[in-house]
């Protein structure tokens, strides 16, 4: 970072400069519950049993920093530094896939909020009636994409739908894709020749009275049939620019996964968003129950899970990622 022509590669300079304040931030807890390790040790050695409480106290405190400290050595992905590129879609079922869609994105929201991250959207296709059709959203963060691509799948909700006049309940699923975004893609080339670039009229936020441009843009990529949407940046160029770093994002990660051969890990479109593909059921009625179906690892406080409290699955899966790299 030190070097003269470091900001030549405003981009490179970016992803380093963040990479630095990551480490930097953990070299600085690292040290900091050492000291406090030290302390509590020369403290103990010293003080009487009343002092008990005040110790247990502080050792329960240094043990959440270790926590988070260990947890950070299950990001083993070489992309989990990176930003996230999370689109949520409605399965079948109407409105109330598309009210699903709109609470996955509420509880994704929530939980961005909960670890700092800024959240763009990129773009969204409401419902008539209510939530969404399908959303796109840019997560930005330390470690958004090592965070997020536990999420990526099937998720099904089980409930009694506020749609349905006779209280029936309902069984209805959404999809979500996670990709990490790149700065600068590497090896690969997209020839013009095979996409089309679509524009259509986008609103922005602010309703129905905000004056109305051709400035949304998608593109299509005609050999593999990806789709990318962009409709919420300022101009149709920015649009298109932002659409084709994600559609590189895309592909990318497609031929990675096609030399792994796991393909249907990184291609939402060849899965289904209906029963039997789930990786996680979230149950409403007649009990309370998220459970995870990669992990088993499941929490009867729904609310709190929709309301973004995903550490339990996050952490979970990434530790079985680890066990079965070992």
């Amino acid at each position: 970072m030190s070097a003269a022509d470091f900001w030549k590669d405003k981009n490179r300079a970016r992803t380093l400069g963040q990479e630095s304040a990551s480490l930097r931030r953990t070299i600085e807890q690292m040290e900091d519950v050492n000291k406090r390790i030290a302390d509590t040790e020369g403290y103990s050695a010293l003080a009487g049993e009343g002092a008990l409480q005040e110790l247990e106290g502080e050792v329960a405190s240094i043990g959440k920093i270790l926590d988070a400290l260990e947890f950070r050595t299950l990001f083993s992905g070489p992309y989990d530094s990176h930003n996230a590129i999370v689109d949520i879609h409605a399965g079948s079922g109407g409105t109330e896939a598309n009210d699903w869609t709109g609470m996955l994105l509420r509880m994704y929201m929530r939980f961005a909020e909960s670890k700092g991250w800024r959240v763009t959207m990129l773009s969204e296709s409401p419902a008539e009636e209510a939530g969404y059709k399908s959303v796109t959203l840019r997560m930005e963060g330390e470690y958004a994409y090592g965070t997020l691509r536990s999420e990526a799948g099937v998720h099904r909700l089980v409930r009694i739908s506020p749609f349905d006049a006779e209280k029936m309940r309902h069984t209805t699923f959404a999809l979500v894709n996670v990709i990490p975004e790149f700065d600068e893609v590497p090896d690969i080339v997209i020839d013009p020749k095979d996409i089309r670039v679509d524009t259509f009229l986008s609103s922005g936020h602010g309703g129905q009275s905000v004056q109305t441009t051709y400035s949304a843009v998608r593109v299509v990529h005609i050999p593999t049939g990806v789709v990318v949407s962009c409709q919420n940046e300022r101009s149709q160029q920015q649009n298109r620019e932002t659409a084709m770093k994600i559609l590189a994002s895309r592909l990318y990660q497609i031929e990675q996964k096609k030399r792994e051969r796991q393909v249907s890990d990184i291609r939402g479109d060849v899965q289904s968003a209906e029963w039997g593909n789930q990786i996680r059921s979230y149950v409403l009625h007649p009990y309370k129950l998220v459970k995870d179906h990669r992990t088993e690892a499941e929490t009867q406080e729904a609310e709190d899970v929709l309301n973004g409290d995903l550490d339990i699955f996050v952490q979970a899966y990434l530790r079985s990622q680890v066990h079965l790299s070992h």
